[in-house]
């Protein structure tokens, strides 16, 4: 019997099923196919943080799931960092592990298909949904699930691939509260919940949020009877929160434990605002920006817009139901305008562009009214209906005539007539589905291809939108350079049987270390060590801010032996004392550095005193006991100029552009005097108005080109065995027209003191093993010690001394150093997430108490469950 309905059930829905999946997937790829992107394209899926982040990290998931990494730990970023909570913001997603089947230099290719893949679960999710919710024509259930799956929100932030799980998490909710609700099975809710929980915990708060406040919503509407499922719903959302804990647990107690902090509330109004953008959002191929000033993507198809209209204007609505449903839609709105609710949806945390992450919420809103409306809609509505629509197309008429143009100057004629055409469309093909009942059979379908290409001509913009904005990479970008890296960095590793650091001087992207495997210093992650990155920027690895991003270019040689920079990947010579070219590939080198130390260094308990070691030179100083200076300064002097107006004063210099939109550049005249390494300090007097300003340093026909803002000051001008005259040409590009630095000089650092404190550091080093999660070393030593290591502090590390675990004194919250009391010992750290051994034991208990609730449910209540 369960077969044949089964049979039944296929038989009656597979096409419209198939249909609600594969119309987002094939819209999607026609869109990107005419913005030139598509599988070998020249140019890739990977705007914005897709790029840096999104890519790089799913293929350091794959290098997990092929057991090249540990999935709690990982060395590559950022010195260390704790990947398990990584993960439970980037890459937690349910169809992530599918990224083993890709190569990591075909990353690209493999987030297009998962991209496309969950544009295509929105669709058939939103189908589920309807399905079971809403009683109307089954064409229309399609069509609306096409409009769900490519709502503006999910294409226009479509670039951050794993929000896009909470659109397919989303629907399943609301259709597990009402199953919930309505016949007392709680199955769907609690593996909803824990699934969208797992998934990514950003999107699951403000989810959890608006289906807390949506389900006594709907209670108060038929309170009598719903009331009564309170206690249900609270045992099922807590029990999935509880199982939840295995990954959100540990991630907060990260979060809390490494420094990130709340915004502040300094206004009450949301600035950069306008009192039209929910009206401006509703056309047709709006799109703004998704960087700072952006409008709230709220737009889901105008006939999903005529339809929720028509459920506040029919009288057929119970008017408890619209003022009930309605307060949702003035919270929603409000939250825009309104700061204090607009940072409660984001965590009390200020979004970093891709504003009013919330925005989602008001569409499914829209859409899921829009069923109901559709639901109760008949012939007799029709005048009402029109009424309504008439209402849409004149507040969008009046919106153009009476708007802002300097805000609104992205709204074309063009967006207004497509907009009213269509909804003229939608209300003669309605005219004709109300009677004409002989065509009644065939314009559903006719209304679902109209909705289509509307999506379809919505999503053009918004990809186009997204072309201008962040640009789509060329393949090129990583296709030519990942072989070569990826051999000179699998040289290196198989070189090496203890721990050592690899940075890359010429990158693809700032977390390139993730792809390929190596440990390096770069990162740029929203999970990161705030207070190891805050004192690596003490140190000289550039660090701003909220230290989303460490940089490792521009510092010294003091800092590449301190923390163990073994190997260095270049284009081109690599003029720097101590290292060594072993390898090439392409047009890389491979660079080893004869003065890198190990792991980890002893030294005493002078360290831990609260001014100690407060820079690089007093850290340097301090392990190796030495007095002397290390650097002398000298002065840099302006021989040659092009395209540059100078000013100068006492203590900065300004260089303007004689010409707009060309490269301004200085030549410099200095003399590098014998056994040193020089550097050109450049320090802008104003970080910000340095933002994307880039500096090209170029000696002996060798360019490096680093970031004047985000990377260090020190840029290398070479090693001189004998004193040397000569010519440094500094270029700037991007940012403002204007120039201004603090007066360049010039660092000397004396290569022979250096040589002889970093042979006094070797003889206390410690030589460290690493595999996944631990580090593990020998230690000898005739007195009583402190072992200081370059791994980040984190609670989640566990120290063990023969076996036996010791407490970690907190080293400015920054490394791990520990007490060694003399003799030979043998030393472990081991990591485990502060937090996953009670999570995992929530996960378990969870599971069960639920199952053992459902149990309950079915025996004393009687009650038939069904998923």
């Amino acid at each position: 019997m369960k077969k044949h309905r089964i049979k039944e059930f296929l038989k009656q829905n597979s096409l419209v099923m198939l249909l609600s999946f594969s119309i987002p997937v094939v819209l999607m790829a026609v869109t990107y196919y005419f913005n030139d992107i598509y599988p070998g394209s020249k140019l890739t899926v990977l705007a914005s943080d897709s790029f840096t982040q999104y890519a790089n990290f799913h293929a350091s998931f794959n290098n997990v799931l092929h057991g090249k990494q540990n999935i709690f730990y990982t060395w590559s970023g950022s010195l260390g960092l704790n990947y398990w909570a990584l993960m439970a913001y980037y890459l937690n997603g349910l169809f992530t592990p599918l990224v083993f089947f890709f190569d990591n230099g075909n990353m690209a290719d493999a987030l297009y298909y998962l991209t496309l893949l969950k544009f295509g679960a929105s669709g058939l999710a939103f189908w589920v949904f309807a399905h079971n919710t809403f009683k109307i024509n089954r064409w229309f259930v399609a069509g609306l699930s096409v409009s769900y799956a490519l709502m503006s929100y999910s294409v226009g932030y479509s670039e951050v691939i794993m929000w896009l799980d909470t659109f397919m998490y989303l629907p399943l909710i609301i259709l597990g509260i009402h199953r919930l609700m309505d016949g007392k099975k709680p199955i769907l809710l609690f593996v909803s919940y824990l699934l969208l929980f797992l998934s990514n915990f950003y999107m699951a708060f403000m989810v959890g949020v608006f289906s807390f406040l949506y389900f006594f919503v709907r209670a108060i509407s038929n309170w009598s009877v719903y009331k009564k499922r309170i206690p249900t719903y609270l045992i099922t959302s807590l029990l999935a929160g509880g199982a939840s804990m295995i990954t959100i647990l540990p991630t907060i107690f990260d979060l809390s434990n490494n420094g990130e902090s709340l915004s502040a509330i300094t206004t009450f109004l949301t600035p950069d605002t306008g009192p039209w953008d929910f009206v401006a959002k509703s056309l047709v191929g709006v799109y703004d920006t998704s960087k700072f000033e952006s409008m709230p993507f709220i737009y889901i198809g105008l006939f999903a817009l005529i339809f929720c209209t028509f459920y506040f204007i029919s009288n057929k609505i119970a008017l408890k139901n619209k003022l009930l449903y309605g307060s949702l839609f003035i919270l929603l709105i409000a939250s825009v305008y309104i700061l204090p609710l607009n940072l409660a949806w984001h965590g009390m945390h200020s979004p970093n562009m891709l504003l009013f992450r919330f925005s989602f919420l008001f569409s499914f809103l829209v859409i899921l009214l829009a069923g109901y409306g559709l639901e109760v809609f008949e012939k007799s509505d029709f005048n009402q209906l029109l009424n309504g629509v008439l209402g849409i197309a004149g507040l969008f008429i009046v919106f153009l005539i009476a708007s802002n143009k300097k805000r609104y100057g992205v709204i074309t004629t063009m967006s207004l007539v497509v907009t009213i055409s269509l909804l003229a469309a939608y209300v003669l093909l309605l005219y004709f589905y109300v009677y004409q009942p002989r065509w009644k059979k065939w314009l559903p379908v006719l209304i679902v291809l109209l909705m289509s290409g509307e999506a379809f001509v919505n999503a053009q913009a918004l990809v186009k939108g997204i072309k201008q904005d962040w640009n789509y990479p060329s393949r090129d970008l990583i296709a030519k350079p990942y072989p070569q890296i990826k051999e000179l960095s699998d040289q290196a590793s198989k070189a090496n049987e203890t721990f050592f650091r690899m940075e890359n001087l010429n990158p693809i992207s700032l977390d390139d270390s993730f792809n390929f495997g190596y440990h390096g210093i770069g990162m740029f992650s929203s999970i990161r060590n705030r207070h190891s990155s805050q004192y690596m920027n003490a140190l000289g690895f550039r660090s701003l801010g909220s230290n989303l991003q460490v940089h490792y270019e521009n510092n010294t040689l003091l800092m590449d032996a301190l923390i163990g920079m073994k190997y260095t990947v270049a284009k081109g010579n690599l003029n720097k004392f101590g290292y060594e070219k072993i390898g090439q590939s392409g047009d890389y080198s491979l660079y080893k550095n004869d003065y890198a130390l190990p792991l980890g260094i002893m030294t005493d308990n002078g360290i831990y005193e609260k001014e100690a070691v407060r820079n690089q030179t007093e850290l340097f100083n301090y392990l190796s006991g030495s007095e002397g200076e290390l650097f002398s300064f000298g002065e840099a002097t302006m021989v040659d100029s092009k395209n540059v107006i100078i000013t100068e004063e006492e203590n900065t210099v300004s260089f303007g552009e004689e010409e707009p939109n060309k490269i301004k550049s200085v030549t410099w005249l200095i003399t590098v005097p014998a056994h040193s390494q020089g550097y050109l300090s450049l320090v802008p007097t104003d970080l910000g108005a340095a933002i994307d300003t880039k500096v090209h340093v170029t000696v002996d026909g060798v360019t490096r080109r680093t970031d004047l803002r985000d990377d260090g000051q020190y840029h290398s001008i070479g090693y001189y065995e004998k004193t040397k005259t000569i010519k440094v040409t500094t270029s700037f590009t991007g940012g403002k027209q204007r120039t201004t630095l603090f007066k360049p000089d010039v660092v000397f650092l004396n290569t022979q003191e250096f040589e002889k404190s970093v042979k006094k550091i070797q003889e206390k080093s410690v030589d460290f093993k690493t595999n996944g999660r631990k580090a593990q070393a020998q230690t000898s030593f005739d007195k009583d010690r402190v072992l200081l290591t370059t791994i980040p502090y984190d609670k989640g590390w566990k120290a063990y001394i023969d076996g036996k675990q010791v407490t970690i004194p907190t080293f400015k919250d920054a490394f791990l150093a520990i007490p060694v009391p003399a003799g030979e010992h043998e030393i472990n750290f081991v990591f485990l997430p502060q937090g996953f051994v009670l999570g995992a034991a929530l996960f378990i208990l969870c599971i069960l108490l639920f199952i053992g609730y459902i149990y309950w449910l079915k025996k004393r209540i009687e009650v038939k469950i069904e998923v």
